[in-house]
């Protein structure tokens, strides 16, 4: 589950970390409030002016911009809350903007220059351990600085028996040329963050940039927060923090009834029991020239009420030419499985896509018959390759 920037700084403050300031407004007349406000507050007299949605690269798309007085704040929130942000990690649609956050600007002069770092907390799948990356070219996709420089970008594992180790913290700042306070401040700021990460069990923290500011203060002027959802029930007070806005509808959909549903770019709609059987469908797609279209599991029961939730859920991509229906009955049995397709066929009325059923397990031959002596425009398959084949063939 993805945060916004505010949501996201304000769990940061929490443990401890330093932030950037910022005040959420929905309106203009709220920025200009929340521009006031942080003036009485922070002193500051510039005010930065940032979109709120879940995607990177909002400078890119003209939703981060500088307000040097009031009027400009009224004026830059007035563009901003409203449009449709489109940036290299959205839709060629764009995101809408709801809301905007109002922040101190922190780039004030001083005895030194700024520096930005780039900091990531993640997990390490290849070796199941927490690690921290972090580079000197902070304000840049870590991705160019990857292909660019590799060389500039340095990793510190984490052993999940001891966690973070104070040598770890100073050995980050050290690597970043820190030295006096900017060097304390930085070990500070990477151990309350990795603190974050850990208590709030969250999947990925990427601040870019940490700033160093001109009087050696260590912040986070952006954030990246994105949670684990299994870990969600320890965390009642993050799971009121989604933004449904920001998610696919029909996923939310889905979420609410209780099935997995994950949206793809294909033209073939899935519809199985179990995410290991999904995968494999999903390479059968491709085997047979298609692309899937979604993720959809059904879970171990599935009647007639719950097949037609799936139909339709499918059947809202308009990019979808063909369902295949890929079950294992083994929990469920087959025939219940293929009386439920056939209820929902009917409850629906035509069905405008081909639809493949494959049903393999207990009472297949039933099933089978089920569907075969439906009357119904849907063929039935018993092998992998034959339901291959029929998708194949209706996709021609």
């Amino acid at each position: 589950m993805n945060l916004h920037e505010y949501q996201g700084k304000e769990m940061l403050a929490s443990f401890g970390v330093r932030i950037q300031r910022g005040i959420v407004a929905t309106t203009p007349a709220e920025a200009v409030a929340a521009a006031k406000k942080l003036t009485e507050e922070t002193g500051t007299s510039w005010h930065v002016i940032k979109a709120q949605v879940h995607a990177g690269g909002r400078g890119k798309g003209g939703g981060v911009k500088l307000a040097k007085n009031l009027e400009q704040v009224e004026e830059i929130a007035g563009q901003i809350i409203g449009m449709n942000l489109v940036t290299p990690q959205t839709s060629a649609e764009g995101k809408k903007v709801h809301q905007v956050l109002i922040a101190e600007d922190v780039y004030y002069p001083g005895d030194n220059e700024p520096e930005e770092y780039y900091m990531s907390v993640l997990l390490n799948r290849a070796n199941g351990r927490n690690m921290i990356m972090y580079s000197t070219e902070g304000g840049m996709d870590i991705e160019t600085v990857a292909e660019e420089t590799p060389h500039l970008i340095f990793t510190e594992e984490i052993d999940p028996a001891t966690g973070l180790l104070p040598f770890q913290a100073r050995k980050i700042a050290f690597n970043l040329g820190l030295s006096g306070t900017a060097f304390k401040e930085m070990t500070k700021f990477v151990s309350s963050l990795y603190t974050a990460y850990i208590k709030t069990d969250s999947s990925l923290f990427e601040i870019n940039p940490v700033l160093k500011t001109s009087d050696d203060k260590i912040m986070a002027v952006d954030s990246k927060v994105s949670l684990d959802e299994n870990a969600l029930f320890r965390h009642k007070d993050l799971a009121e923090l989604r933004d449904e806005r920001e998610e696919n509808p029909v996923e939310v959909e889905a979420k609410a009834v209780g099935l997995n549903y994950v949206d793809l770019d294909g033209n073939v709609g899935c519809m199985v029991n179990g995410a290991g059987l999904a995968m494999a469908t999903m390479d059968l797609i491709k085997q047979a020239g298609g692309e899937p279209a979604n993720f959809l599991d059904v879970g171990g029961t599935a009647d007639a009420e719950r097949v037609e939730i799936a139909f339709d859920l499918i059947l809202k991509d308009p990019n979808v030419k063909a369902i295949l229906v890929n079950i294992f009955g083994g929990i469920v049995r087959c025939d219940r499985v293929a009386q439920g397709i056939v209820d929902a066929y009917k409850n629906m009325g035509n069905i405008e896509v081909p639809i493949i059923v494959r049903l393999q397990g207990t009472n297949a031959d039933i099933a089978k018959e089920l569907i075969d002596n439906s009357g119904l425009d849907v063929q039935s398959a018993i092998e992998f390759q034959e339901a291959a084949d029929k998708v194949q063939a209706v996709l021609a």
